[in-house]
């Protein structure tokens, strides 16, 4: 079985590369002579001790040019180096190997917070946790199922997305697939964009790496750096966009563009950072990007706490980013999650932060720790279903937790012929297709009427797309019999709430048809 949210992982980022050694300075500040205390009474400069593995920090400050100007020399003097600082936004990144680095910049003024955006150094040994995917092989009915699909007009894969009839995407592409003015940013592990079902619709000049914290505009830098293993950016990418060309599948806006925002770090462990994610947000608003879709949680922390330094830092700093693209027009759209995990929960149980070292079990309120970008204000939070219309068995919920849901892909639902296959169908690195299933496929069919939304509404905010996306929506309301999908109780959920929202769907099913119609 292949899921995927992101964690998909390690979720998917994967690990930067060491940026260069830090500089190791005082924390002590002497004057100018001409002001200097008398020796005798001058405190001694503290030591800075650059013993440490090298850490990756954020510091979130005020945004005037003071503060930050006063904020980036206590960097120096607390032995780190900024890699880059996001004035607009008020996030400086910083390296260093001061294990007191982020106590020290705490007590600078103007700082908000400040912490390490990762427990293990710069490189990473940590094991992938990627699904292997399962590349498309046609059966003879498969075979004969995209025959008919071309014949009647559709994608030679077309049969087997039983997705795009369930939300109707299928019938909004004849009345307007979307607009070329509208792009959706996969921020993610990379876009193939050479793959012949993207190629035509990729937008290169709003595309970057971000995985070094710093966006990488050099031609490919967005493309997976292995794509046996990086094949989630590309799967959802097609999902959202794949162009109706004659070649294999059909998004969901097949006429709008789509770009990739790579921020999984270059090797086996697929981290994403909080830096790298930063990095990406804040680049799909400066480029225009009018839709980013997040199919992953910020590593290495499943919940980030406002009570740890540390992850209060990584909650605040991606808080800040997702806001700036927002107040910029774009949507954001973000995966729940894998775990059948209730977010409205007053307890949960986290097993695997951080995920980047030695996991150490603990128990969080999931209302007050935050899944980061899926829980931050303003993001659209979207849950998954399967082929019946019926939570997906891995996917998250939770009442006023789960904003939308959508196709996400369910072993346990099975299709009618032709699909056959209970997952998603998409692009995969090297101009070939594949199944996958997770909360990380049923996001980009948000993202995707989103962007139908914005291609027929191009004067909305942000804020009323996220009003269509729910009024529009189609829900199915509790289940009325307890759910149990496999009949083992190892996927027991408990629905709440109404007809209208609740727990499982919140307000429903997205509705590719009546985005374009209304």
């Amino acid at each position: 079985m292949a899921m995927a949210h992101l964690r998909l992982r390690r979720r998917h980022a994967l690990l930067a590369a060491p940026l260069g050694m830090a500089l190791t300075a005082s924390l002590g500040f002497l004057p100018g002579a001409a002001t200097a205390a008398p020796q005798s009474t001058a405190a001694a400069p503290a030591a800075v001790t650059t013993d440490g593995p090298t850490l990756s920090y954020v510091v979130n400050t005020a945004t005037d040019k003071a503060t930050l100007a006063r904020v980036k020399q206590a960097v120096v003097r607390a032995g780190g180096t900024v890699l880059v600082s996001y004035d607009r936004i008020g996030v400086i990144v910083a390296h260093a190997k001061n294990p007191g680095f982020g106590a020290a910049l705490r007590a600078v003024p103007g700082v908000a917070s400040a912490g390490a955006t990762r427990t293990a150094p710069l490189k990473s040994a940590a094991t992938t946790q990627y699904g292997k995917p399962e590349k498309l092989k046609l059966t003879k009915d498969g075979a004969q199922a995209a025959a008919r699909s071309a014949a009647a007009g559709k994608e030679p894969l077309e049969g087997l997305q039983w997705d795009l009839g369930a939300i109707g995407a299928d019938k909004a592409a004849k009345v307007n697939p979307g607009s070329r003015k509208v792009t959706v940013a996969v921020i993610d592990t990379g876009v193939d964009d050479t793959h012949p079902d993207l190629a035509p619709n990729f937008s290169a000049g709003q595309s970057a790496s971000c995985v070094s914290g710093k966006a990488d505009t050099r031609a490919g830098a967005w493309r997976p750096h292995n794509p046996e293993k990086d094949y989630h950016g590309t799967h959802v990418a097609g999902t959202i966009a794949a162009a109706r060309n004659g070649v294999g599948v059909s998004g969901v806006a097949p006429g709008v563009k789509v770009s990739g925002i790579k921020v999984s770090t270059p090797d086996d462990s697929a981290f994403f950072y909080a830096e790298s994610v930063v990095c990406a947000f804040v680049f799909a608003a400066d480029h225009g990007v009018a839709v980013t879709n997040n199919s992953y949680y910020v590593d290495p922390w499943l919940f980030n706490c406002p009570d740890n330094p540390d992850q209060k830092a990584i909650a605040d700093a991606v808080g800040r980013a997702t806001k700036y693209a927002q107040d910029k027009g774009i949507v954001n759209v973000a995966s729940a999650g894998n775990s059948n995990m209730d977010l409205a929960a007053k307890e949960v149980t986290d097993t695997s932060s951080p995920n980047d070292s030695t996991p150490v079990p603990r128990k969080v309120d999931p209302r007050q720790c935050l899944d980061v970008p899926a829980q931050l204000p303003g993001v659209v939070t979207v849950g998954a279903s399967g082929v019946k219309s019926e939570k997906a068995f891995y996917s998250n919920y939770g009442l006023n937790s789960i904003d939308v849901a959508a196709p996400g892909g369910d072993q346990f639902q099975i299709p009618e012929l032709p699909a056959k296959d209970g997952r998603i169908l998409s692009t995969m690195p090297g101009g070939e297709w594949g199944f996958l299933q997770g909360t990380s496929m049923a996001g980009p069919h948000v993202a995707g009427v989103a962007a139908l939304l914005k291609s027929a509404h191009p004067k909305s905010s942000p804020q009323e797309i996220q009003w269509l996306l729910k009024a529009q929506a189609k829900n199915p309301g509790c289940p009325t019999t307890a759910y149990d999908p496999d009949g083992t109780g190892k996927w027991k959920a408990a629905c709440t709430g109404t007809r209208h929202i609740n727990s499982f769907y919140g307000f429903g099913i997205v509705d590719a048809l009546a985005a374009v119609q209304d």
